[in-house]
């Protein structure tokens, strides 16, 4: 039997919410070029695009003034850096981690399943980001209609301690002190009460689901959710039908613009389920929706990396911070208004006619498959991910044969790409 991870609120903190990579990525950046001790970082895509050579860049300063410097990426999202980009960082003393690594089989990744999807900044220990922004120039507004629609959040206060301690157990230093002159970070910056709330294949199985169930069962008069990818468990969707029931406004921000056939099909199911049960279903159609967000009843709030469907419920490591403050809620809650109002399609109860039998049956059959098949995948036998360093070791340039041997070149065409799944 799973046994409870017992979670407490924890005080004192202030935080900010940031919106697209134009409001993260400077946030980042200038909080790392103010480090004078440490920076931890987590991140599940790192590419080598502006946005990737610009954390390179700070990076790199920070680490040639002294900073010790944790990076970990994951092995599945970011499977391949050059040796340009990763060479530097480790001369510099930067420590460049991959979470599973794995090589590939006949050219293609095929470890899909129990990946590091956190998104994870700390800072000195006074500071730290959460959220679900990777680096990559695809959350720029510049980056075209294919810029993504995301979220995160900068905080201080006693909770930035909790999450420096989770992301050193990762690589195994829990135990590792800042240096005494950087321990005496204020023990308050704010008011605001907070979580800092992980999921994992092991004792923490449903800790970000749970705190969602809980809040929404909680809710007295609204329930808004923005997510990117949304099949909840039935214990979750149970308990939006019952809040709609007994008068809670529930309204639900979605991607209206799958990327697969097979979820497309399956989110018609759904959509026409919540809008009969009373939920207001939102379309989000401007640029693909990548946030995971939630505010109900003015109050509570959650930003973080976790979907709401079966690959981070049930199988990725996630990380989300749960928020009670009702001036932070205001601000997110004033910027999904406007997601809805400006750039949303609200789906009408008359829209869905009576189905011919046979679509209803490929809906139901689309929704149990997305809903289920990633738990299936996990009964399967599993190795146990490991977190290892990346090493650009040199590769030969020619086979036996003369032929060339170099691999695809980075974004700027000055390397060839290490597959760190041959990270040894």
């Amino acid at each position: 039997m799973l046994q409870r991870v017992r979670r407490t609120w924890t005080a004192g903190n202030r935080f900010e919410l940031l919106e697209n990579g134009e409001q993260y990525y400077p946030a980042v950046w200038g909080a790392i070029a103010g480090a004078q001790h440490e920076v931890m970082m987590e991140t599940f895509i790192l590419f080598e695009d502006k946005v990737g050579l610009e954390l390179q860049r700070v990076l790199l300063e920070a680490a040639r003034r002294g900073v010790r410097v944790e990076l970990t990426v994951d092995g599945w999202g970011t499977p391949e850096l050059s040796q340009s980009y990763v060479a530097p960082l480790e001369a510099a003393g930067v420590r460049v981690r991959a979470f599973d690594a794995r090589p590939r089989v006949l050219g293609l990744r095929l470890h899909w399943f129990r990946r590091m999807h956190r998104k994870i900044v700390v800072v000195d220990g006074r500071t730290a980001f959460v959220g679900g922004i990777n680096f990559s120039a695809d959350h720029l507004g510049d980056f075209g209609p294919d810029a993504k629609q995301d979220y995160a959040v900068r905080f201080e206060g006693p909770l930035v301690a909790q999450v420096r301690r989770f992301a050193l157990k990762q690589i195994g230093q829990a135990d590792r002190p800042l240096p005494p002159r950087a321990a005496s970070a204020p023990s308050a910056a704010g008011t605001v009460e907070a979580m800092f709330v992980t999921r994992d294949n092991g004792r923490r199985r449903d800790t970000i689901e749970r705190e969602y169930r809980a809040a929404i069962r909680a809710a007295r008069s609204e329930v808004v959710i923005a997510n990117a990818y949304f099949f909840p468990g039935y214990r979750l969707l149970r308990a939006l039908r019952r809040a709609a029931r007994r008068g809670v406004k529930v309204s639900l921000i979605l991607q209206g613009q799958p990327d697969m056939a097979i979820v497309r099909t399956a989110a018609q199911l759904l959509h026409r389920r919540l809008v009969q049960a009373g939920v207001d279903v939102y379309e989000y159609c401007q640029r693909p929706l990548h946030g995971k967000v939630a505010v109900i009843d003015g109050v509570w709030a959650t930003v973080g990396s976790s979907n709401l469907d079966p690959l981070s419920l049930a199988l990725n490591l996630e990380a989300n911070v749960m928020i009670r403050d009702r001036e932070f809620a205001a601000v997110l809650r004033a910027n999904l208004d406007g997601l809805m109002r400006d750039h949303c399609t609200k789906l009408d109860p008359q829209s869905f006619a009576r189905q011919p039998r046979w679509r209803v049956w490929t809906e139901t059959l689309a929704y149990h498959l997305t809903r289920h098949f990633p738990a299936w995948a996990g009964w399967l036998p599993a190795h146990t991910p490991v977190i290892k360093p990346v090493s650009p070791s040199p590769q030969p340039t020619t086979a036996a044969d003369g032929s060339s041997l170099r691999g695809p070149k980075d974004a700027a065409g000055e390397g060839p790409l290490i597959d760190i799944g041959r990270a040894p």
